[in-house]
This record gives structure tokens, C-alpha cells and sequence, in this order.
């Protein structure tokens, strides 16, 4: 009964990863498909734009190959010429020379077409496909040389690149808060006398967050590496006058 359940199992696993890999490869007309890359662009609120890039291997997760790009050529929000230069940065790393069967892009024609046109460039030949959305943001189908596919919501195929687009934008997202976070706490200990980018350094890594400072002790806070009582005294009087 144990032995049966098990089989049950790892055939479902199967299933939903190599067997949706294989369907892809069908519905987009390729003969073998083991390694996709996708790729987010976030740029939530003006603040400086990210992308992410993760990796799927056989149907699964690959964390150990995610990439996340803090964009350096793109002044605000411009998904397509953030898109280029993350396809560029990422195909021109001379440390990173495998390369997917398919990409991904979060986007329909528009991110294809960019990206297509960076291969040219390039000299790669790798297809290149958008993950469209719905009107409610939901994952639709795929846009793959010119057409968008759709694919029946309940197979395995919908639920991989599901899966792949939800992934691929969290990890945009994250890093992007992730960067925010650090841009806010930078901005409020800087306005703190005496506290530079060291001691500011000290207090985040004892402490771990903004909150746990502006709730600490006058010794608590002398007592963290590189600071004195001058010091100490500032971030102290500086959250409790607030």
C-alpha cells in the first residue's frame, strides 16, 4: 500500500514537471526543452528599477542559478530598454555561460521583440517567448513567434508557466523591496550626527532592523561595535524626541 502511494506520487511530480515541460516544447513547436530562464521587470513606485531572472530546470526551481539585476543604463520606468540591458548583462557574463533552452519573459510582442532583437545582436539563437496576463493579472497563455497561445487552465503545461511568472516576479519584487528597505534606513540613520556608513553598518548588522534601533537602550546602543557615548547619545535622543 506504502510502495503503490509513493508510485502515485512521483508519478504526479512527474507530471507536473518533466510531463508540463514536454507539453511546452509541444505546444511551441521545439524539439527538447531541460533549462528555462525567466525574466521580471519591477519598478514599483519610481523607485530605481530591478529584474530578476530565475531559472527552472526539468520542471523545478533552479535557486542556486537566480540572478537579480539592479538596472545601471535606464532612467526611470522603461520596461523594454530594461529589458535589453538585463538580457544583455546577463548573455555577456563571461562567469555565467550556460545557457536555457527557452526564455521567458514576463510581457507579450513588445518584451519578445526587444528581446529577440538582443539575440541579433548577440549572435544567440535561443527561442524566446512572453508570458501574457489577463485582465486580472492571471496568467493566459504564451506569446511565441508572432501568435499567442492559449493552453486549457487546468494542465500541466498552465500550471508550470504559472508557476514560472509567479516566481519570477517575486523574486523581482523582493529584491526590489529588499533595496527600498536599505535606501529608507539608509536615509534616516544619515540624518543622525556622527553616524556614517560604518557605524550605520554596525547598528543595522547588531540590531537588524530600523525598528529595534529607534526601541533601543542608551546602552544597548553603546555597547554596539564602533560606537561611543556621543554617538550613542545622538541615535538615542534622535527616535525618542520623535
Amino acid at each position: 500500500m506504502i510502495l503503490s502511494t509513493d508510485l502515485e506520487k512521483l508519478k504526479r511530480e512527474e507530471k507536473r514537471t518533466t510531463g508540463a515541460v514536454a507539453e511546452i516544447a509541444q505546444l511551441l513547436g521545439l524539439e527538447e526543452i531541460n533549462r528555462i530562464e525567466a525574466f521580471d521587470i519591477s519598478n514599483i513606485s519610481g523607485f530605481q528599477a530591478v529584474a530578476s531572472m530565475v531559472v527552472f530546470e526539468k520542471g523545478k526551481a533552479k535557486r542556486n542559478d537566480y540572478r537579480k539585476f539592479k538596472l545601471k543604463t535606464v532612467d526611470g520606468p522603461d520596461d523594454y530598454k530594461s529589458m535589453e540591458e538585463v538580457l544583455t548583462r546577463r548573455f555577456t557574463d563571461e562567469r555565467f555561460r550556460i545557457y536555457p533552452d527557452l526564455i521567458m519573459l514576463d510581457g507579450g510582442k513588445g518584451q519578445v521583440n526587444v528581446s529577440l532583437k538582443v539575440m541579433e545582436t548577440l549572435g544567440i539563437d535561443i527561442p524566446v517567448c512572453g508570458m501574457v496576463k489577463d485582465d486580472h493579472h492571471r496568467t493566459r497563455g504564451l506569446y511565441y513567434q508572432n501568435e499567442e497561445m492559449l493552453f486549457p487552465k487546468k494542465n500541466e503545461a498552465f500550471g508550470l508557466v504559472t508557476r514560472i511568472q509567479d516566481e519570477a516576479h517575486r523574486f523581482a519584487i523582493n529584491y526590489h523591496r529588499q533595496l527600498r528597505g536599505k535606501e529608507q534606513v539608509k536615509s534616516v540613520l544619515d540624518d543622525i550626527e556622527g553616524i556614517g556608513p560604518a557605524r550605520r553598518k554596525a547598528l543595522m548588522k547588531h540590531f537588524k532592523d530600523i525598528a529595534h534601533i529607534k526601541n533601543a537602550s542608551l546602552e544597548e546602543l553603546e555597547n554596539v561595535e564602533g560606537m561611543n557615548k556621543k554617538a550613542a547619545q545622538a541615535v538615542y535622543a534622535f527616535f525618542t524626541s520623535q
